[in-house]
């Protein structure tokens, strides 16, 4: 269970109490959302690509939405997100519980800046009922992150 996962990866961190499970469903931004009981601009969605052959991991803010021409921009090809079997095959996680924690060597992490605008945020903990509250400083470092990106749109006023 990829939840065992998350635990285990925590759990040297002093961090594996801080994880949230809830009795409802947290697989979608909205849901989570009113599981934590934050507005859904403070869930961290972590979205899954095929890059080069090799699967990458953005975490975004929950009302930001991928820009595909930033996204080709950074990542020199078009977006194209992993199918739910891929998803499981190669983050070890299922759609609804994706996160960028304790996923196996090779997969790179980055994270969008949309995230930054909070004091705090909640992503994923391997499973399609939990969460933890980390702050951006604990997420870039408890992910792995290979550098903050920008390449979504739609969670700010566009000037």
């Amino acid at each position: 269970m990829s939840i065992e996962k998350v635990r285990a990866y925590f759990r040297p961190l002093g961090r594996e109490q801080d994880i949230l499970e809830f009795p409802v469903s947290s697989a979608t931004v909205e849901l989570a959302a009113q599981a934590v009981g934050v507005i859904p601009a403070r869930i961290a969605k972590t979205l899954s690509f095929l890059v080069d052959g090799a699967c990458i991991l953005v975490v975004t803010a929950g009302d930001a939405k991928i820009d595909n021409s930033k996204f080709k921009a950074f990542f020199h090809t078009k977006a194209k997100m992993l199918t739910p079997e891929q998803v499981s095959q190669l983050t070890g996680h299922t759609v609804g519980g994706v996160c960028p924690f304790a996923n196996p060597p090779g997969v790179k992490t980055y994270l969008d800046i949309s995230l930054r605008r909070f004091q705090s945020i909640f992503p994923a903990a391997g499973s399609s009922n939990s969460a933890i509250e980390l702050t951006c400083p604990e997420l870039e470092e408890y992910s792995g992150s290979l550098e903050w990106i920008d390449i979504c749109k739609g969670w700010q006023e566009e000037s």
